[in-house]
């Protein structure tokens, strides 16, 4: 025994060791896109992140960053080197976990002989291996995010209840239990992934202590596990914090403490009740409670981390999201009051009228003048009440934020629905009810197929590219490599060159079927392990798909969330070589027996590595923080930058809070700017920033007031604009002069104008920034309508910052973020890189585009400043996300070299189309419809060569991938619409532009291409 033991830690170091070198090597050397960069920002300097947070994560990733030995570029390496190692434990307790199963089945036939010691080693390796090189646990492996070391925490429960097995006839088994409830507190602080292995380890505990199960012990064994994971997922996380607060509330308003005196006595009280319970259960010998309460105590312990989201938002950080500076405020945080909630047993269709407003909790605020704890929000008829025909049982079609959902539903849920007279204000209308077929229909075709059993078959199947799927055949389904059937599933396999890339992995359905040997094996061998695995498999993977109750289309795909399911079907894939070698050892002896699956589990997981290595080979690559880099650029010194998306303000955040780019730049989040907590914080100085001149004092913009301000149009305004400090000036003198009492939800905020103007002091104009004699020639009072029926408050506040700025700060709206965000000020925009530049000059934008481009700025930035982040360097993977902002960025080169065409700056367009190639050349991302505007600028420069050589380039694209698009049957080409309109838009284009140049043979190719697709499309998809 003592030599398996060896050759067992031996073995499951060894696979730490290849799985953390291989994630060291292929991860990223800077953040990446989306929440890394907020997350490695807020380790690095202790900062509070977006809820419900995760504090355990930045406390070892701060421990982390001080390897970076103050070289501030190096902190990210050090947080994403901390996941590679959290995704090598992860490795190594899966490999001692399918050890620890496989050892178990081995003794109900003998002790352990050497034979069955190699079958269980390689049973772990491959298991171990396999998951290594799995699609999504990779992905989540190389970056500075939380679900790497979420699958740490999952592992090591996981493991520690079958070490627990093992040696629960021992003395103090318990200590086993006791780590198991610290490690789960301590997973709080990570992400909340971690509990749903509750199920699983409770029927651990069950068939340990009942070795003969009953159909009665299962079921109260279930019910208890669901009640478990709700206690404490409903009960302890929320009810620590709320009675905190509730202690907190009383003992401030109703006894006149100071503040946080109910906090301090409430936890004083949770500290002596827990030393009493476990003296009181040690005194009168009860085991059991002793031990329930040890749990508690050490759950809470773990839980704990939290504190240091409070200690931090007191000392008022640069990112302090929700500001949870006392225990109300961190309730609200944890359970994520700012993203609203969604139904899951029974709610609205996204069709639902609303007959009704119900009341909300109201919210407190910390009043300091008072000494107490003010309500700043009544929430007085905030919940909506929805027409009960149009609500239902287990609601899947839910989401009403956006339009275009309902059209998502419709889609995947083939809805025709049954139409019912409701009431619309005034008038009558027809809407159409959901059946809950179609209801069902739409759960099982998107949430999931699409979003799981697609991400499933994607680790154990094979990926046929890295474009995020939208339910058509081209882009981001699951593709075995097998011809025939990827044919039969997705179409011809012959792709055009823009079809390929990095992300088409292919594994021939082996690691599935070695999956299904391993569920068969421990079904007939050992049915309850293979009841715990996949009460695993299931609550890490199909009940996550019954919480999120996703809606379509999601900003990204979403595989990271499943990655627990994938680790449990790992455990059977190691769990296959037992079965394989009982198949072959019946013909062959022990040595050729073990040999073979060594041999072929080796070759499986040897081809998920090689397969995947190319799309999750991330080193030396840069072109997040170039990108963010870029946009900080992009500004005039101490500019105020308005952001909206999670990739134009994350990595923004990262690029001035760990490396210190640009701190005179304020960031301003456009969705943040709709809480006060946010506002307050643009009022205060950060860095170089000083704070934005926002002139609306607290009690005006704090929750429930201005929160939506309607447009009315005044009858004896309709032909006037109104200067916005106007109406500030009536806000902040006397509010009630702009509110009006409605029957139907109360008293509103609204402006009697939807005509606004922003006036400019000569004077003042001048320190604006260096204008250009053109511009400063042209200079105007902006006067813009805003189409919309109301202001958002975050709307109101940027016209308070026009308002109260008077133009001394420069005003900058990022061009990646939707148009709706712009509130109609996009006549006044001027490009000047990855930036629009509001300015009181009406701008001259090129046809199609908005803005005008300020070519003197807009060429230093591009051509001098601006990073590149090896986009271009051989070898280097761009995924879907880089690619899109290759695109971006070719746009901006071909704006500007437009531009300064026009100027009669022919040299100076060479030079900036020239730039654009080298930086951006074919290889590393495809000439697509955004490269268009280059093959126009070279010809216009006369460089006939280089435009030639890139339009047939271009051409001969578009021409196969049209090709490819109409090989499909006609049923599946509408999905692939917007792709064929690309295509063929492009087409166009080049016959305009080659004709025009007098390039008789490419416009006549280009044309005759264009002629027959396009007829195809208007028979085969338009009229459809």
């Amino acid at each position: 025994m003592n030599s398996y033991k060896k050759i067992n830690n031996i073995l499951g170091w060894m696979v730490f060791v290849i799985a953390s070198s291989v994630y060291i090597l292929t991860s990223e050397p800077t953040m990446s896109f989306w929440d890394c960069g907020e997350y490695i920002s807020t380790a690095y300097k202790l900062e509070v992140g977006h809820p419900p947070g995760a504090p355990l994560f930045q406390m070892i990733g701060r421990f982390f960053s001080l390897f970076a030995f103050g070289d501030t570029a190096l902190v990210a390496r050090m947080v994403n080197t901390m996941s590679a190692l959290a995704s090598g434990f992860t490795i190594l307790f899966l490999f001692w976990t399918i050890t620890l199963i496989a050892k178990k089945i081995a003794l109900k036939t003998g002790g352990i002989t050497r034979e069955k010691t190699f079958v269980i080693m390689v049973a772990g390796l491959i298991g171990a291996l396999a998951y290594t090189f799995t699609d999504s646990f990779w992905f989540s492996a190389v970056e500075g995010e939380v679900y790497a070391m979420s699958s740490f925490f999952t592992a090591i429960v996981v493991w520690a209840i079958f070490k627990w097995e093992e040696h629960a006839d021992e003395k103090h088994a318990y200590r086993w239990l006791i780590l198991i409830a610290y490690l789960m507190g301590l997973s709080i602080g990570v992400h909340l992934l971690n509990l749903l292995a509750i199920p699983a380890i409770t029927f651990v505990y069950y068939f340990k202590k009942y070795p003969h199960p009953s159909w009665k012990g299962i079921i109260l064994t279930s019910a208890l596990s669901i009640i478990l994971l709700a206690v404490t997922m409903y009960l302890i996380i929320p009810w620590v914090v709320k009675l905190a607060g509730l202690f907190e509330l009383f003992f401030v308003n109703n006894i006149g403490l100071p503040f946080n005196s109910g906090t301090i006595i409430y936890f004083v009280l949770l500290i002596g009740f827990i030393v009493w319970g476990l003296h009181y259960t040690i005194r009168k010998a009860k085991p059991v409670w002793n031990a329930m309460l040890l749990a508690l105590t050490f759950i809470v312990i773990g839980y704990s981390s939290f504190l240091m989201l409070v200690i931090r938002s007191n000392a008022d950080t640069p990112i302090d999201e929700n500001n949870p500076e006392n225990a109300m405020y961190l309730l609200a945080y944890l359970n994520r009051e700012q993203y609203g909630d969604w139904p899951l047993v029974k709610g609205q269709y996204y069709n639902a009228p609303v007959i009704d407003r119900a009341d909300g909790a109201p919210v407190y605020i910390k009043d300091t003048k008072a000494g107490k704890y003010l309500i700043s929000d009544k929430r007085e008829r905030v919940i909506p009440v929805y027409d009960p025909r149009f609500t239902t049982f287990f609601p899947r079609m839910w989401d009403q934020s956006e339009p275009r959902f309902a059209d998502e539903y419709i889609r995947w849920g083939h809805v025709k629905g049954i139409p019912v007279e409701v009431q619309n204000g005034d008038r009558s209308e027809t809407r159409k009810v959901p059946t809950f077929a179609e209801n069902l229909t739409f759960f099982w075709n998107y949430q999931f197929v699409h979003m799981y059993y697609r991400y499933f078959m994607w680790n154990f199947v094979g990926r046929q590219n890295d474009i995020q799927g939208m339910g058509n055949k081209i882009d981001g389904n699951w593709k075995s490599g097998i011809p025939f059937v990827d044919k039969t599933r997705l179409g011809s396999q012959d792709l055009p060159e823009t079809r390929k890339n990095k992300g088409d992995n292919s594994f021939y359905f082996l690691p599935l079927l070695l999956g299904l040997i391993g569920i068969y094996f421990t079904c007939r061998k050992d049915k309850q392990s293979a009841w715990i695995v996949f009460l695993l498999f299931f609550m890490t993977g199909f009940a996550i798909v019954l919480y999120l109750n996703s809606h379509s289309p999601q900003p990204r795909e979403r595989d990271y969330s499943f990655a627990g399911s994938f680790y449990a079907f790992a455990i059977w894939i190691g769990l296959a070589i037992p079965q394989i070698f009982e198949w072959l050892n019946k013909k062959l002896s022990w040595i050729p027996s073990l040999v073979i699956p060594l041999a072929g589990g080796l070759f499986v997981t040897g081809l998920m590595a090689i397969q995947g290595w190319d799309d999750h080979d991330r080193s030396d690559r840069y072109t997040a923080l170039a990108i963010a880099s870029n946009y900080l650029n992009s500004c005039a010194p101490n500019a105020i930058l308005f952001a909206n998306g999670d990739n134009d303000t994350f990595p923004l955040w990262y690029a001035q809070e760990v490396e210190g780019i640009r701190t005179d730049v304020r960031v301003v989040n456009l969705s943040l700017l709709n809480t006060d907590w946010y506002i307050d914080q643009m009022k205060r100085k950060a860095y170089l920033s000083n704070p934005v001149p926002f002139s609306l004092t607290r009690d005006k913009y704090r929750q429930g007031n201005h929160d939506v301000t309607y447009l009315f149009e005044d009858e004896a305004l309709k032909d006037t604009y109104v200067d916005v400090r106007a109406l500030l000036g009536v806000i902040n003198q006397d509010e009630s002069k702009l509110k009006m009492n409605t029957s139907q939800v109360g008293m509103i905020d609204y402006f009697p104008t939807k005509k606004l103007m922003v006036t400019y002091d000569p004077k003042e104009i001048k320190g604006y920034g260096s204008f250009s004699p053109g511009l400063a020639n042209r200079l105007d009072t902006i006067r813009w309508n805003i189409k919309e029926p109301a202001l958002e408050k975050n709307n109101l506040m940027v016209i308070d910052l026009l308002a109260t700025n008077n133009w001394k700060r420069p005003v900058y709206f990022v061009m990646t973020t939707s148009p709706d965000t712009y509130i109609g000020l996009e006549p006044w925009f001027h490009l000047e890189g990855l930036a629009y530049r509001l300015l009181p000059v009406k701008a001259i934008p090129s046809e199609g585009m908005m803005g005008e481009v300020n070519t003197r700025v807009m060429y230093d930035n591009l051509m001098n400043k601006f990073k590149w982040g090896n986009i271009g360097k051989p070898g280097i993977y761009l995924d879907d996300n880089n690619r899109r902002m290759v695109m971006n960025m070719r746009t901006l080169f071909g704006r500007l070299s437009d531009a300064l065409i026009k100027e009669g700056k022919k040299d100076s367009a060479r030079r900036v189309l020239d730039r654009c190639v080298e930086v951006m050349p074919d290889a590393a991302a495809p000439y697509d419809f955004f490269s268009v505007p280059i093959v126009e600028g070279y010809y216009k420069t006369g460089d006939v060569a280089k435009a030639n050589e890139m339009a047939s380039r271009l051409g001969r694209y578009s021409s196969r991938e049209l090709a490819y698009f109409f090989s499909f049957p006609d049923k599946d080409l509408k999905p692939l619409e917007y792709s064929i309109q690309e295509a063929l838009y492009t087409v166009q284009r080049l016959s305009v532009i080659t004709k025009e140049a007098g390039q008789e043979k490419l416009a006549n190719e280009t044309e005759a291409t264009l002629q027959k697709y396009y007829n195809l499309y208007v028979e085969k998809v338009y009229q459809q």
